[in-house]
């Protein structure tokens, strides 16, 4: 059995008490303040000085800021979150300078998540209850699973979506096992209509949650597009309609995929996936819902942390390698082959069903890239900066190995 050391968040729905639920409305309103005021100091210095603004200075000017009348109650809640989102910003700020991000943004009262991070300053968690910090009563968690045996949270989170639901994330160090995988390795073929095609032949189908729900969805978008923006109660209602609406098919799309890729995890020890660009191809008017609705990127996200935590490696090849196009019986490559095109015969006789093929292929490319010890490719960017579907332009496979993400 595989064990890592980890960190792991373990998330919960709780059920706050009217007080509890007006205090950390008036947190996560503080939190999107500070975080708001601190980028515009910084934006400004930079602007106006050429001068850069860390997170010390930051924290300085929020002893400021609560000395004024107008900001006065930044000091009735916590400082804990308060500080952390400063810290965030300045996450923000550094996965700018290393190109990794955009320039950070103002958070919106209306679009931006609510949440607020409390580190152990700012909590109490005893014998399974849990008390943040300007609270009298714990909180009224469901307790769903248990945290790992004699775990301590290091921080915990608390979030309200937009289908007014309450959660709490608590991060704690853990140990996952897992027994010894049953397969090698295996090849895997993203696609809309079968989700995933193995190496093996097996078809996994694609449930098309965003699909199923389309009309619901559609209902309550033009209800609430019907309600005037001054019609404060009803608009209410209506938005937190269409945030159910949206909640639905998140959390069915999850859970599917959560099952899928522990899976896939517990029974292969390699797993190889294509390094898809879903950002540009999602630009394809055609395609994108289908897309959006399979969530490619946030399966493959799962994959590669879960093989963090159990011992197992994700390798990603180049999405410039022609895994349809390219016979997996003698290794000549075809011409131009539309998507319409589902099964062909290569010259050699074989007969192909185009999915099976190139999981096949991805899944002998991986593997040349273990056998060789082929470092990390850079990234190619798509002729015209986008693309509606796999690119497959190039006829020698070039592979690059996944570095796996913290867990």
């Amino acid at each position: 059995m595989v064990v890592n050391h980890v960190k792991r968040a373990f998330k919960y729905r709780f059920y706050p008490t009217d007080v509890q639920a007006a205090e950390l409305s008036r947190t996560f309103g503080c939190v999107r303040k500070v975080y708001n005021m601190a980028l515009q100091a910084r934006t400004e210095a930079w602007t106006l000085r050429q001068e850069r603004v860390n997170y010390n200075a930051t924290s300085a000017m929020l002893t400021q800021w609560k000395k004024i009348e107008e900001l006065a109650y930044l000091s009735e809640v916590s400082s804990v979150p308060l500080q952390q989102t400063l810290r965030h910003l300045q996450g923000a700020f550094a996965n700018f300078w290393n190109k990794r991000a955009k320039y950070p943004t103002f958070k919106s009262r209306k679009k931006s998540r609510r949440s607020a991070e409390y580190t152990t300053s700012g909590f109490r968690y005893r014998d399974g209850r849990l008390t943040l910090a300007k609270m009298a009563d714990p909180l009224d968690v469901a307790w769903s699973r248990p945290l790992p045996e004699g775990a301590e949270p290091s921080t915990v989170t608390v979030s309200q979506d937009s289908a007014g639901r309450w959660f709490v994330s608590m991060l704690c160090d853990d140990r996952p096992g897992m027994s010894a995988p049953v397969n090698v390795a295996v090849g895997i073929d993203a696609g809309v209509t079968s989700l995933l095609t193995l190496s093996t032949g097996e078809r996994i189908t694609n449930p098309k949650f965003e699909r199923r729900d389309r009309e619901r969805l559609a209902r309550a978008q033009r209800d609430l597009a019907r309600k005037a923006e001054g019609d404060g109660r009803n608009r209410a209602k209506a938005r937190l309609k269409v945030g159910r609406a949206h909640a639905r098919i998140a959390d069915r799309r999850r859970d599917f995929l959560h099952k899928l890729t522990t899976r896939l995890v517990r029974e292969n020890q390699t797993v190889v996936i294509e390094d898809l660009s879903v950002r540009n191809m999602i630009r394809n008017r055609k395609l994108s819902r289908a897309i959006a609705d399979a969530s490619w990127s946030e399966l493959r996200s799962m994959l590669e942390y879960k093989a963090q935590w159990y011992g197992r490696e994700v390798i990603a090849v180049d999405r410039w390698f022609p895994s349809s196009k390219l016979c997996s019986h003698c290794g000549t490559l075809q011409g131009r082959m539309p998507l319409n095109v589902r099964e062909w015969t290569c010259g050699c006789g074989t007969t192909h069903d185009r999915d099976v093929n190139a999981a096949i292929n991805i899944l002998a490319a991986g593997l040349a890239v273990t056998a060789c010890g082929d470092g990390v490719r850079p990234q190619r960017s798509t002729p015209g900066g986008q693309s509606s579907v796999k690119q497959e332009g190039v006829p020698a496979p070039r592979t690059r190995g996944v570095s796996q993400p913290r867990g």
